[in-house]
């Protein structure tokens, strides 16, 4: 017997891109502060400097509200914005927990790559970090969101 494939559920796709999100933040600025050498609040900063223009790049990388809120305001709507979109996708083949969090993962590794070869286009100080941080922190966000969607599947057999 085939596995049904439900339908996105849509809200469902915005929490888990959400979740998934956090997940992402708190590795990445652990990673960068611990690991990389540099400071948690670099990331936040690259994020709001979508918005906000390069001027608030490091250095300095210190904690400022104002930076850290729009940072937090992108970062979480793209997060959500790509919980969507994975699940419009996954949705048609995923059948287990596990089948989600491999293709989360991928997605993450390819949204990786789409940010940090595709928009540095626009966004030239993405490719600064182009490193195993920023990698594994996306994969780290595909796998969660392929996880928190797909945690209740099973795959069957006929």
């Amino acid at each position: 017997m085939e596995h049904p494939v439900r339908k996105t559920e849509i809200g469902r796709a915005v929490v888990a891109g959400l979740i998934a999100g956090v997940v992402f933040m708190i590795a990445e600025m652990v990673l960068v502060g611990t690991v990389g050498g540099g400071s948690p609040w670099g990331p936040p900063r690259m994020i709001a400097a979508i918005a906000m223009g390069k001027d608030v790049l490091p250095p300095p990388a210190s904690f400022d509200l104002g930076v850290m809120m729009v940072g937090m305001l992108v970062h979480f709507a793209l997060s959500a914005v790509l919980g969507v979109i994975f699940a419009l996708i996954a949705d048609r083949f995923v059948t287990s927990t596990i089948v989600g969090i491999a293709a989360g993962t991928a997605f993450g590794l390819i949204i990786y790559a789409l940010h940090f070869y595709g928009m540095t286009a626009f966004f030239p100080w993405f490719a600064m970090a182009r490193n195993g941080i920023s990698i594994l922190a996306h994969a780290i966000f595909g796998a969660v969101l392929g996880w928190y969607l797909y945690r209740d599947r099973v795959a069957t057999t006929a």
